[in-house]
């Protein structure tokens, strides 16, 4: 990257949805570039699963046919309480052409949206970093680190940034899509508010002797949420929510970079565990267990920020929000975002549509935060919800995997 630079959007974070903000911008014929202080795509993520609408999104961008080749399509979610099965929300029954979610490992996702990227004509600049960002009426001037990575340390190194020389950057929009750690809404000081106390999961992601079926499972108990998704390959993942008196292990918050991963040793001790999670809270999951391929602590808060932006720099996914793992909400209702603010930001700088444009944006995409955080009075559940399913609507809206209208039609068929 040259030392003084000129685009009409810059991009700050390569996850999925700084990815697909920057592949729709630059299929609507805007100059774009997207950095990311990362030195590749992610490696392992929590992110696993895209909702149908996320579908319909990426079939805009062109990859929804790799998406479909490489994931597990799951029509239906199975609800449980302890060892009885008490309804079920089916996506099969979903207007639309993608009747399903798709389950897929998200740095796959990743890969594809790197790879549409540079077919039309994008790089994505690893390892840069915002350091500080200007506006001014007409743009705004940002500052670029160019980060290179050090280890220290003799047998496991200790990855360092170093800060090998500096750049400016001067965008008509800035997108920000760089994590719940985003440096971008740090400069602009957008606070945030706080939906609970934060959630602590254990995940397992193992390889069971059979295939587990094509269904996605989210059990309620006392304990908490836990969640099954089926993976290819006669793999799947548990989601297990600890409360705080089950475990002493430190929580990291869940952030773009690798997940805390435990490589688990050869014995005993994790298996328990495991089978010890299983009985409380799955007892009907029989499946025989082959490995633990790996196991990750992660701290999910659930926040939503008090607004997504100003003028003419915006956020999108997890710079923005957080939420329960369940429903896998967070990366789908940023692919959402990202779609909004990039067609958006074309309009106003190729259809002469006026800044106000993106007041709705922020209005539309934190009223549906709102009411997935439970941050505003839900609505009255539909009529001829089943009593379990009426006792516990507003868990149910909150981790189901749609959101707007898909999670109105799941809910009404409860």
């Amino acid at each position: 990257m040259p030392n003084h630079v000129q685009t009409e959007v810059l991009v700050v974070g390569a996850g999925p949805v700084g990815m697909l903000a920057a592949l729709l911008l630059t299929q609507q014929g805007v100059r774009t570039r997207i950095i990311d202080q990362e030195c590749r795509t992610a490696t392992q993520s929590y992110a696993c699963a895209l909702h149908p609408a996320s579908l319909a999104i990426l079939e805009r961008a062109g990859v929804v046919d790799d998406v479909l080749d490489l994931g597990r399509s799951v029509g239906t979610v199975g609800l449980y309480q302890g060892p009885a099965r008490r309804a079920e929300a089916r996506l099969s029954d979903l207007p639309g052409r993608y009747p399903f979610a798709v389950v897929l490992a998200q740095f796959l996702l990743e890969e594809l949206l790197e790879e549409k990227l540079r077919a039309a004509g994008v790089e994505v600049e690893w390892q840069r970093g915002l350091r500080e960002i200007q506006r001014g009426a007409d743009g705004v001037d940002a500052t670029i680190e160019k980060l290179a990575r050090s280890g220290r340390g003799s047998i496991i190194p200790d990855l360092q940034s170093t800060v090998q020389d500096r750049v400016q950057v001067h965008a008509e929009f800035v997108v920000g899509a760089d994590g719940q750690a985003s440096r971008l809404r740090q400069q602009l000081g957008i606070g945030s508010v706080r939906a609970g106390d934060p959630l602590l999961f254990g995940v397992y992601q193992i390889e069971t002797i059979e295939p587990v079926d094509h269904e996605m499972k989210l059990i309620l108990n006392d304990s908490g949420l836990s969640v099954l998704w089926p993976l290819a390959d006669n793999q799947c993942r548990w989601s297990f929510q600890f409360v705080p008196h089950e475990t002493a292990v430190e929580f990291p918050q869940k952030d773009r970079a690798p997940l805390n991963v435990i490589r688990p040793p050869k014995d005993l001790e994790s298996f328990l565990t495991l089978r010890r999670f299983l009985a409380e809270r799955a007892p009907w999951f029989q499946t025989e267990i082959k490995d633990i391929l790996w196991i990750a602590h992660v701290q999910f808060e659930r926040r939503i920020v008090l607004h997504y932006g100003e003028g003419r720099c915006w956020l999108a996914g997890d710079a923005a929000h957080q939420a329960s793992p369940a429903g896998m909400h967070s990366m789908n209702l940023g692919l959402l975002e990202a779609a909004d603010l990039a067609g958006k930001i074309k309009a106003i700088l190729r259809d002469h549509a006026d800044l106000e444009v993106l007041q709705d944006y922020d209005r539309c995409h934190r009223a549906e935060w709102k009411r997935l955080l439970g941050l505003k009075t839900p609505p009255e559940p539909p009529d001829g919800l089943s009593p379990w399913a009426r006792q516990h609507y507003p868990t149910l809206l909150g981790n189901l995997p749609a959101s707007g209208d898909d999670l109105n039609y799941l809910l009404t068929k409860l």
